[in-house]
């Protein structure tokens, strides 16, 4: 009688054998290419707050981003918040040598966020050091043109209700808001009760020669940066109109608004971060 053999011939195993060989390298440079597939680029955004506010408003915009992976830079500008800089000292330049000063050491290009009157800072900064800037964000701030004043754009605002209350001091090195209690509802009305009340306690008079003093801005420099605007669409202190003005004479590549107050960045932090987020993805 016969013997039967049972199993695989010799050929069947070196094909089975091949076949399990070509599915674990498959499977490893699956696994490879998972671990190696590049997730969203992490940037570096640096923040600069606005007249008669100062670096601490940032923080829940700053906490947001970081979760994101981002790396964040808050700006304190000369004479707000902590510094105790002279008035008489600070000027237009004292701020953007301070936002310079701040991103030195970074590698790479960062993203500029300039609210209200941060706005003519981070535009100084751009005509600095053009290249050191990916794009500059501005949030429901001022946008100059070569050779405007902060003043001068502040004086063009029809609609806000914060020019109104502003008187300098005795010396002329200060503004101030000649009624602190209606702070929160010109600059935040759509913030919680401690956001308001930590408005009026913060609060300072502004270094007052930074408003008078003009830019220069170059269409080579400060015109090669790639621009974006944030209407914040229920502000009272900077006017729609105007904001709106600025867009059309500022060269700006793309517009966004979001349903806040004046600032955002104190009522709507999280709102915000995804903005800012999804404007440079």
């Amino acid at each position: 009688m016969k013997t039967i053999r049972k199993g695989l011939s010799h050929s069947s195993l070196m094909i089975a054998a091949i076949v399990i060989i070509f599915a674990s390298v498959f499977v490893s440079c699956s696994k490879d290419d998972e671990v190696n597939t590049p997730g969203p680029e992490k940037k570096t955004y640096v923040l600069v707050h606005g007249a008669f506010q100062a670096a601490y408003t940032w923080n829940g915009v700053k906490a947001a981003l970081e979760q994101e992976g981002n790396k964040v830079i808050i700006v304190e500008l000369p004479g707000h918040g902590e510094d105790t800089t002279d008035p008489a000292k600070i000027t237009m330049d004292s701020y953007r040598d301070k936002v310079l000063s701040s991103i030195k050491d970074v590698t790479g290009k960062v993203i500029l966020v300039g609210h209200s009157m941060g706005g003519m800072v981070i535009s100084t900064v751009a005509e600095a050091v053009p290249e050191k800037i990916e794009r500059l964000i501005y949030l429901g701030a001022f946008v100059p043109q070569n050779g405007q004043s902060l003043l001068e754009l502040a004086s063009l605002d029809t609609e806000g209700q914060l020019a109104p209350l502003l008187v300098p001091s005795a010396d002329h090195l200060t503004l101030e808001i000649s009624d602190v209690s209606k702070i929160p509802s010109v600059f935040c009305e759509d913030g919680t009760a401690e956001t308001k009340k930590q408005l009026i306690d913060k609060y300072r008079a502004d270094p007052a020669i930074p408003f008078n003093n003009t830019v220069v801005l170059s269409d080579a420099k400060f015109g090669s940066v790639v621009k974006s605007y944030i209407h914040t669409a229920n502000d009272k202190a900077l006017g729609l109109s105007l904001q709106n003005k600025m867009v059309e004479t500022g060269n700006i590549k793309d517009v966004y608004s979001i349903q806040s107050s004046h600032s955002p960045h104190l009522s709507k932090p999280e709102e915000l971060t995804k903005l800012l987020i999804s404007i440079v993805k």
